[in-house]
This record gives structure tokens, sequence and C-alpha cells, in this order.
């Protein structure tokens, strides 16, 4: 079985609803096209699709069929929306929207499997074949904090051995990046799986403002007897958050140590 995602990336505002002219040539769909005139949102819409390449000509299916698809979709509708709720319009409306028109579509060798919708750098929805009345709402945060990796159990040679560097006995600092995935059918009224300031305000209380800035070993409580890895960080994240981000649940929690480590936590 083989996964294949395309990103197309457009930018619409509500002076689009109703003109977009799809015969006009395809000028930057690096940068995005529509490319932005004024001050305008730009979105990034990512569709994966799955099953067996054509044996012939190995693909599983043509890009240029996706990208119609989805500038089809998604572009005239963004702009609807833009135009009827203004800021106010649902990223996970839109997203659901597009599923709908999608999945019909596509050819039944390379059925739709997931659909996210990238809204800013940081902040991205999504949605599986799995589950498709469920909206996956990601966004990112960041903490900077010092630790040491240190077990009492294991002799100072042997701390040294399995931690180098990282059992310096002054501690060393990370800027994390924290990537939290909530999941939950939007709500009737409001359109969203979970208020975005509720989400940001949640994770900055109970997460950001306990561990940022702080020697994890020896101000966060939950590391006094814990080693502070990546990897119990990232559980201890998810113990901070499963309760409390209820009508939705948590779905996942991913912690960059650096650029090239990180590590992530589903609740199993």
């Amino acid at each position: 079985m083989i996964r294949l995602t395309r990103e197309v990336r457009f930018s619409v505002d509500r002076d689009w609803a109703g003109r977009v002219e799809f015969t006009r040539p395809v000028t930057n769909s690096w940068g995005g096209w529509p490319s932005a005139v004024g001050i305008v949102p730009y979105l990034r819409l990512r569709a994966t699709v799955a099953g067996e390449p054509d044996p012939t000509s190995g693909y599983l299916c043509n890009i240029a069929i996706l990208d119609d698809l989805l500038r089809r979709h998604a572009i005239p509708f963004a702009a609807e929306s833009l135009r009827e709720h203004g800021w106010r319009m649902s990223a996970e409306h839109l997203l659901g929207h597009i599923w709908e028109r999608l999945v019909p579509e596509l050819p039944a060798s390379a059925p739709l499997v997931e659909l996210e919708l990238c809204v800013t750098p940081c902040l991205r929805y999504g949605i599986t074949r799995e589950d498709p009345a469920m909206v996956q709402l990601t966004q990112q945060f960041e903490f900077s904090a010092a630790h040491r990796l240190h077990c009492p159990q294991l002799s100072d040679a042997e701390n040294r051995k399995t931690f180098g560097k990282c059992n310096n006995p002054n501690g060393h600092g990370h800027n994390y990046l924290l990537e939290v995935t909530v999941a939950g059918e939007p709500d009737g009224r409001t359109g969203a799986v979970l208020a975005l300031p509720r989400f940001e305000q949640l994770v900055k209380e109970r997460v950001v403002d306990r561990l940022d800035h702080k020697h994890l070993n020896e101000d966060v409580p939950e590391f006094r007897d814990m080693n502070p890895s990546v990897e119990n960080i990232a559980r201890v994240v998810w113990g901070l958050l499963a309760e409390h981000v209820g009508p939705a649940r948590l779905q996942r929690v991913r912690v960059w140590e650096t650029a090239k480590t990180w590590a992530e936590y589903a609740g199993s």
C-alpha cells in the first residue's frame, strides 16, 4: 500500500467569490496560486490518497488530477465562506466541505484517506477516512527549559557513559517545540472542535507556564523522581492535558528537543 500526498497553496479573499477563473495559467504553484494581492489568507491544503500504483505508469494518481480537484473544491468555497463569515470562517467547516466534495471525485483505485488544511505555519486541521466526522486540530507552542539526564540508581560512571554531555551536573538547555493535537466533532453552533483561544490558554496555563524557563529536575514536581528525557516530557505533557480538553479528546502530543530529535505520545 502506497500513500501519496499532494499539497496545493493558494491565497483568496472575499472578492474572489464567484469569479475564480481556472482557465488562467498557474504562474507560481510553489508560492501559491492564486497569489496574494494585498493582505489575504494564505492556505495550504494537503490531500493523501492510498492504493497500489499502476504497474505501467508507476502512478497511484496523477497529481494534475489532485491539483485540479483541490483547487476547484477549495478556492471557490473558501472565497464564499470569507465573503459570508469574514474572519469568523470556520476552518473545520471549510475542511469538511472539501472532504465531502473530493471523496466521490477520486478514482476507486486511489481513495482519499486524509485531508489536512494548514491555516498558519503553526496551526492545522485534519480529517481521516477512519472517522470523517471527526476533525483533528493541531497547534504548536514553545518553551525553553534546562534539564540534566541522570538516574540515581546508576553510578556516576554509568550515567556519564549513558548520557554523555547531557549528564553535565549543572544541566543544559533546549528550546522545545510542542505540538498538541485534539480531535472531536465540530460544534453545531460555532463550527469549532475546540475554541482556539480556550485551547491555547489551556496549554499555556497547564504546560507552558509550568515548564518554561524552569530547570525540569529541580523546579517541576513531575520530574523529581523521573528522568526528564524528551520521551518522558511527552508523557508528562499528555498527563497535564488529557483530562482538560473536553469536549474534544487529546489525540497526540509531540515534543521536539532539537530540530533532529522529537518524541510522540498518544496515550498508550
